[in-house]
């Protein structure tokens, strides 16, 4: 009898530390997120490029109109997976990298392809300044990527911004190159292909119909 209490309480005090230890891991689980740190507010971005001669600093409170501009070109990559793929060297055309500062300290940075074949591209880096990974992706820019980097000093020709066409635009949308266009020979076998579906959908709904008609004929002549 005594050996048979010591085993039931040698039980529940095994099952009390399993517990105890399940809740601290879930309270830490629990705290984790609030212990972490709200990224800094931005104060400054800089562009780097070859063919820039020194980076050039655009600072939130002396120019916020070309801060925002500029920000904006990489403000929702921060986090989350890319939209696209990387494309061959030759594709990409001129780099740029916009560093986004907060205070002195660089917190994220990202390559900018704005003349790249079938429009704008930014690559995020695996490791950040800010000791973060939000793992390497690449992302469609935002058509007026040209257009604001010539604003800041890049030295991009202004005709190829013109001239611009089927490239990306920020926050997961893109506008749908001219060669994914199909021709009126693929819409017509488009619509061919429909038809024999719906001819298919509609011979198995009759042959169903049929087989439950027989079904219920067959119950109903044996309940009689």
């Amino acid at each position: 009898m005594a050996a048979e209490v010591s085993r039931r309480l040698v039980g529940v005090a095994t099952l009390l530390v399993a517990a105890a230890s399940w809740l601290g891991i879930a309270g830490a689980a629990q705290a984790k997120p609030a212990a972490q740190a709200k990224p800094a507010k931005p104060t400054a971005v800089v562009l780097s490029g070859k063919d820039l001669p020194a980076p050039l600093t655009v600072p939130a409170q002396g120019k916020p109109d070309l801060f925002a501009a500029l920000l904006d070109q990489v403000g929702f990559l921060r986090t989350g997976g890319g939209n696209t793929g990387a494309l061959k060297a030759a594709d990409l055309g001129p780099k740029y990298t916009l560093a986004v500062h907060a205070g002195d300290a660089a917190q994220q940075t990202y390559d900018l392809y704005p003349l790249a074949k079938g429009g704008p591209r930014v690559h995020r880096p695996a490791q950040q300044p800010d000791k973060s990974r939000p793992g390497a992706a690449w992302f469609f820019g935002r058509l007026t990527m040209a257009e604001t980097l010539l604003a800041a000093g890049a030295p991009l020709p202004e005709q190829n911004i013109t001239t611009l066409h089927g490239g990306g635009i920020g926050g997961g949308e893109r506008v749908i190159p001219d060669e994914a266009i199909g021709t009126g020979e693929d819409v017509d076998r488009l619509l061919g292909e429909l038809r024999q579906l719906m001819l298919l959908n509609g011979a198995v709904l009759v042959s169903i119909t049929l087989g439950l008609a027989g079904i219920a004929l067959l119950v109903r002549r044996r309940t009689r």
